[in-house]
C-alpha cells in the first residue's frame, strides 16, 4: 500500500522536485506516473551529443542522490512510493543513445518498467541492502543500464 502523499511535497520545492514535479503524488501506479513524466522530459529535449547527455545522467544521479536522500529524511520514510525523481533519471539512463522515434520512447518505456517492477538481480540487491538516498537512486540506475542495453541489443536488430 502507497503511503499518503505528504502535504509538504506543495509546499516545499525539494520534495516537489523529488516527487518528480508532483507526479508521484498520483494516487495509483506513482512510479509509472513519474516515468511518464520522465519520458516526456526526455521527448522535449532538443537533440544532444552523447558526452552532453552523458554528463547530464551523471548530474542528475549525483543530485537525485541528495534530493531524494533529503526528502526521505524530512518525511521519515525511506524510499516512499511518490519519490519518484529516480524513475525520471533511470528512464534517462534506459534511452541513452537509444535510436530517435517514439516507438523507441515506448520501447524504453515498457522496458524500465519491467525491469523496475520485477527488479531481477542485482536490482533487487540495491533496493534491499542499500541505504539513503544512493538506495533510493541505484536500483532505478541499474534497471536503467539494464533497459538501455536491451534497447541497444534491440537496436542492432531492427
Amino acid at each position: 500500500m502507497a503511503s499518503m502523499t505528504p502535504r509538504s511535497v506543495w509546499r516545499n520545492p525539494i520534495h516537489f522536485l523529488a516527487f518528480g514535479l508532483g507526479s508521484g503524488a498520483a494516487p495509483f501506479a506513482p512510479g509509472t506516473a513519474g516515468t511518464l513524466l520522465g519520458a516526456l522530459l526526455y521527448w522535449l529535449l532538443p537533440p544532444l551529443t552523447p558526452v552532453i547527455y552523458a554528463v547530464g545522467i551523471l548530474a542528475t544521479t549525483v543530485f537525485g542522490v541528495w534530493l531524494c536522500g533529503r526528502t526521505a529524511q524530512d518525511i521519515g520514510v525511506h524510499d516512499h512510493g511518490g519519490i519518484v525523481w529516480d524513475e525520471f533519471v533511470g528512464y534517462w539512463i534506459t534511452m541513452f543513445m537509444a535510436p530517435p522515434g517514439i516507438g523507441w520512447l515506448v520501447v524504453g518505456f515498457v522496458l524500465f518498467r519491467v525491469f523496475d517492477i520485477i527488479k531481477p538481480w542485482p536490482i533487487k540487491w540495491a533496493d534491499e541492502q542499500v541505504s539513503g538516498g544512493l538506495g533510493i537512486m541505484l536500483d532505478d540506475v541499474i534497471a536503467g543500464i539494464l533497459a538501455c542495453l536491451c534497447i541497444q541489443g534491440l537496436a542492432v536488430f531492427v
